[in-house]
């Protein structure tokens, strides 16, 4: 049984909202508080606390925000249904509280991105910006991203340094990866995303294709992939290329449908839970706990692609689920292609110790497939402060960019947008026109978009949808773009 007579510390780093959610939030992963019990009302845990109303809604508007609980109207905020993994001997507080081994019933949540200050870079806070060159004849691609601000001076800086400081680079590297990012890495995966892992663990690699590559050939022939069903497409190539089975397993308001997923005979899940491409849809905890019970119950695996997760406008992100995993199923991945720049192919994965056994053995002695001066700039770019600085600028630029468009497509008639809590993607529907007349007619207004059905296999897709990227169309450009947009759609047409 879960006591709310915690004590909270207010002059901890951590703010005390962020100290209530997280106990709250590890006590019902862990069982400790069951689906159906009633928490405490606002009033009645400020007086227990003796912390302002405030604190304490912030911390169940958080809870709610993240699938935890469910709020019934003039009744109160109750346990949602989630499948607890107990793992004995840890604390009940923290999903990544096992590398630390703090004693039981200690705080330590994730820390939040917006409350860190430790990667203050040493130089200027206004970076110098590169060329802006040419903008891509596509600007609404889902796949263009803002390199206009990318660091140039500072990573060619790094870059010579490397070079002229590092000579015994040029010798063989570990297959794995350089040491020093791996380790980089490590800590950047446990603030941000909840990664429960040592650099032991984590292989580097020349993008996302050559690791799922990988991946697919330690799972075997035999390996049975379900694929989020709309989905992502590459992925679906890769599989198809190497002449393995696949499943399409639809969606709802919720991710990957659960038993649509236990019935489809899967052995691996591929998953995209932090912003699903090209739903936008953020997977609550309750739906990735019971999808990590499918995946223990029958010794499954889940490939956890953590698309778009540095880019967050509505709430805070949820912890990874490899993070939550306490059975080792989950293989942790993801890539700064859209972070930084799609032309830097540097990738990571964060495997579990059987499969870490198995890559050993099939690729232990090859060369590392990324340069090991590329690997060494990007562990100082990490440990150096200029990584965290260049997402706070990239992100408020793609907010604000975010915002703006969606003020301006707003007053297009009857047209509504979904999917746009994160990622620089999202969705647009205007149910007067059909999907096709749609694209035809955004075209010819020089803005060509992709339509929905693009993407879905088995299931319907949403009528008169079309997804809307905005990494790559320039700020001053969106009122030009919104305003063809509207006239392309009007009515009178």
């Amino acid at each position: 049984m879960f006591s709310f007579t915690l004590t909270l510390d207010p002059k901890g780093r951590t703010p005390m909202y962020d100290q209530l959610y997280a106990a709250v939030a590890a006590a019902i992963r862990e069982g400790a508080l069951r689906h159906g019990e009633k928490l405490p009302s606002k009033r009645e845990l400020c007086a227990r606390l003796g912390v302002s109303r405030a604190t304490v809604e912030t911390a169940y508007e958080l809870l709610l925000a993240e699938g935890y609980v469910e709020s019934r109207p003039r009744s109160g905020y109750y346990v949602e249904d989630y499948l607890s993994t107990p793992t004995a001997g840890t604390c009940n507080a923290c999903p990544v509280c096992e590398a630390n081994n703090p004693p039981a019933g200690d705080l330590c949540p994730i820390p939040d991105p917006k409350e860190r200050t430790s990667d203050a870079c040493p130089y200027t806070e206004e970076e110098e910006s590169g060329p802006s060159g040419t903008p891509s004849p596509s600007l609404l691609s889902t796949s263009a991203v803002d390199v206009s601000l990318f660091p140039y001076a500072s990573w060619a800086k790094l870059y010579k340094e490397v070079v002229y400081n590092s000579p015994t680079l040029l010798q063989r590297g570990d297959p794995r990866g350089e040491a020093v990012l791996r380790e980089a890495l490590a800590r950047l995966l446990s603030e941000y995303r909840g990664v429960r892992c040592n650099p032991e663990q984590i292989v580097v690699g020349s993008g996302m294709e050559t690791l799922i590559g990988q991946l697919i050939t330690l799972f075997g022939p035999e390996a049975v992939y379900a694929m989020e069903d709309p989905g992502y497409p590459a992925m679906e190539r890769t599989l198809r290329a190497r002449g393995r089975d696949l499943r399409y397993v639809p969606m709802d308001d919720s991710g990957m449908e659960a038993e649509a997923l236990e019935s489809s005979g899967a052995t691996v899940a591929y998953l995209t839970p932090s912003h699903q491409f090209p739903l936008g849809i953020t997977m609550p905890a309750s739906r990735r706990s019971r999808l990590l019970g499918w995946a223990a119950a029958g010794e499954r695996w889940i490939l956890e692609d953590d698309y778009d997760s540095e880019f967050r406008y509505g709430g805070r992100p949820i912890s990874s689920m490899q993070g939550m995993d306490r059975h080792g199923r989950v293989i942790y991945a993801g890539t700064f292609s859209r972070s930084l720049a799609p032309a830097i192919r540097l990738a990571y994965m964060v495997l579990p110790a059987p499969l870490l056994e198995r890559w050993q053995t099939l690729y232990g002695r090859q060369q590392p497939t990324v340069s090991r001066y590329e690997q060494t700039v990007m562990a100082r770019f990490l440990t150096e402060g200029y990584y965290g600085r260049y997402i706070r600028r990239v992100g408020k630029r793609y907010a604000d960019r975010r915002a703006a468009l969606l003020a301006a497509l707003g007053e297009i008639p009857g047209l509504s947008v979904s999917g746009a809590d994160g990622g620089i993607h999202f969705l647009v529907s205007l149910p007067r026109l059909s999907e096709a007349e749609l694209l035809r007619r955004a075209a010819e207004a020089g803005l060509p978009l992709r339509g929905l059905s693009e993407f879905c296999h088995r299931v319907a897709p949403l009528a008169s949808t079309l997804i809307f990227g905005y990494g790559g169309l320039p700020t001053e450009q969106v009122a030009e773009a919104a305003a063809r947009l509207k006239a392309a759609w009007g009515e009178e047409n």
